[in-house]
């Protein structure tokens, strides 16, 4: 028995699958992890079969405005990055997981320019390069002033639909893993909706499957993650006993566009890159929310921003702050676009006017757990992207490393995977109960994780989350479908995420706690979740600079 209150299923009612297709490889999501992934294991003969819940290109991607961050500057280096990324992960970082993002990701980029990403250039031809929260240097890559991710994306989805031996399917929400007799992965079942003979439930089968399925960011009522950031990677992988790590760090982006009280889900981003070419946080009355704060003021790493201004904003009781940006005048709208056509739907003039912002949601720094080769603790099953922990982002992830780290882990798992396939093995009759929450949980998990789980946490406000998600727990639907599956993973990831946000007392990076302000050297170390075999959750505490040597092993726990 565990020892959480919570209870999660073990499995998401589905019917029977209906149908079958095999492949290789499996990969779930078509962001920028899942397509370079499929990519890079073609040069290896490999038949791949990517799966997407939406749209190809409608992934979190594409909403990545600031760029990818990577030492191809003058004067910049790998070293200098990573001195960066460590001083903002705030002690958690893997040094190797780090070391191999810097230096290998450099030569990605350049794999992305070779298959046609229009990186946007100066009259010389040079990269224009940017500067983002926690860059001591300009080395940030864009793309169409603030569209780096929609590039980036149409540039992979043209290099992917051009080999023939990549298929993907479209509208296709994973469930669960299928796992052969020793527990290792055999495929997946998965829901297509209006796909043919392909529609309902079916089973994909495959002796590898690559989880590449973005983040969480829909457990709070504030995001700037699309519809589709359910956490059902992370779900999926928990829910089939993979160990998941870190999940108590989620990144807030300290500027998001303010629509309003009533507006909920997700929100406009105006960009970090906004004030690293020289935009300030101010409050109503005009005064500097970081004047002071830290010695980068607004260009701090952004669990420092977002928290300061969380405080101010608490302490005036106000429900936004805003970014005064008009230093940059008519430069704004050619170098921000797409921000700028955000603010004048809302009625402002970047230009002239003070944009309301307020922080959202906006990236998991933890995830499934893998190694450097992005291989998690169940045999033939990988991950990368948002919805692994590969050790990079530490407690807080650097700006714009994000999309780095996808490029440089999804070609480490596909060179692992070079070396040979996982063996072929049929998979096994799931025996685990199933279980289902009703649709209109949603909306209320996510004003519960917003309320006392976000920004700001105490023992307190993680209690009363807590004993609300277990009280959501009791609200069982016989209805599968693509709502009641996403509800379920968001109350799964959400409910991991509380448990471990109440067993580390500290502040650390993205996790703030009100009752613990300071950072402890107790907690100098991880949090690895799992889903026990009654559906409670379970955890163990892992000191820092362990991880490559042993996925399974344990340290004695704080707590």
């Amino acid at each position: 028995m565990s020892g959480s209150a919570v209870r999660v299923p073990r499995r998401l009612l589905a019917p029977a699958a209906g149908w079958t297709v095999d492949a290789d490889v499996i990969v779930v999501g078509s962001g920028i992890a899942g397509l370079t992934a499929a990519l890079h294991l073609r040069r290896t003969g490999a038949r791949v079969l990517i799966v997407t819940k939406d749209l190809l290109d409608a992934g979190s991607t594409r909403w990545a405005q600031g760029g990818i961050a990577a030492a191809v500057g003058p004067g910049d280096t790998p070293e200098e990055h990573m001195r960066d990324t460590l001083v903002a992960g705030a002690g958690l970082c893997d040094p190797e997981a780090v070391r191999a993002l810097v230096t290998e990701g450099p030569g990605l980029v350049r794999e992305l320019v070779e298959i046609g990403t229009a990186f946007d250039r100066d009259a010389q031809g040079d990269l224009v390069l940017t500067r983002e929260g926690g860059h001591l240097r300009r080395r940030i890559a864009h793309a169409g002033g603030d569209a780096t991710g929609l590039e980036i994306e149409r540039a992979l989805l043209v290099a992917v639909s051009a080999d023939p031996g990549i298929e993907a399917i479209e509208h296709a929400l994973v469930l669960d893993l299928l796992c052969g007799p020793a527990g290792q992965a055999a495929g997946v079942t998965l829901h297509v909706l209006g796909e043919g003979t392909r529609d309902g439930v079916g089973a994909a089968r495959a002796p590898a499957v690559v989880l590449a399925s973005g983040g969480m960011g829909q457990i709070y009522s504030s995001t700037t993650n699309p519809q589709v950031a359910t956490g059902d990677g992370v779900a999926l992988a928990m829910r089939a006993g993979a160990e998941a790590t870190d999940l108590e760090f989620i990144q807030f982006h300290p500027t998001a566009l303010w629509l309003g009280r009533a507006s909920t889900g997700q929100q406009p981003l105006v960009s970090e890159a906004v004030r690293g070419e020289g935009a300030t946080i101010v409050d109503g009355s005009g005064v500097r929310v970081m004047a002071g704060v830290h010695p980068l003021e607004d260009l701090a790493p952004r669990d420092v921003v977002a928290k300061a201004m969380a405080r101010r904003m608490a302490e005036a009781g106000l429900d936004h702050l805003y970014l005064d940006a008009r230093c940059l005048g008519a430069q704004f709208p050619r170098r921000f676009p797409t921000i700028t056509a955000s603010c004048l739907a809302a009625g402002i003039d970047p230009a002239r006017e003070l944009i309301p912002v307020a922080p959202a949601a906006h990236y998991a720094s933890g995830g499934v757990r893998t190694d450097l080769r992005g291989r998690t603790s169940l045999p033939g099953l990988y991950a990368c992207g948002e919805v692994a922990c590969t050790g990079v982002h530490g407690a807080n992830r650097l700006a714009s490393n994000s999309l780095l780290e996808g490029l440089v882990f999804a070609a480490r798992l596909a060179a692992d995977l070079a070396a040979g396939l996982p063996p072929r093995v049929p998979p096994t009759p799931a025996r685990e109960p199933a279980g289902l929450l009703e649709a209109p949980v949603r909306a209320e998990l996510a004003a519960t994780m917003s309320a006392g789980a976000g920004v700001l946490r105490s023992a307190e406000s993680l209690a009363a989350t807590a004993a609300e998600l277990a009280e959501l727990a009791r609200r069982a639907s016989a209805d599968p479908c693509p709502e009641t599956w996403s509800t379920t993973n968001l109350h799964t990831v959400a409910s991991a995420l509380v448990d471990a946000a109440t067993r580390r007392e500290e502040t650390r990076g993205s996790h703030w706690r009100e009752d613990f302000p300071a950072l402890s050297p107790a907690w100098l170390g991880h949090i690895v979740s799992t889903v026990a075999s009654d559906g409670g959750l379970d955890a163990r505490f892992e000191a820092a600079g362990r991880r490559e040597a042993s996925l399974t092993g344990a340290a004695r726990a704080p707590w």
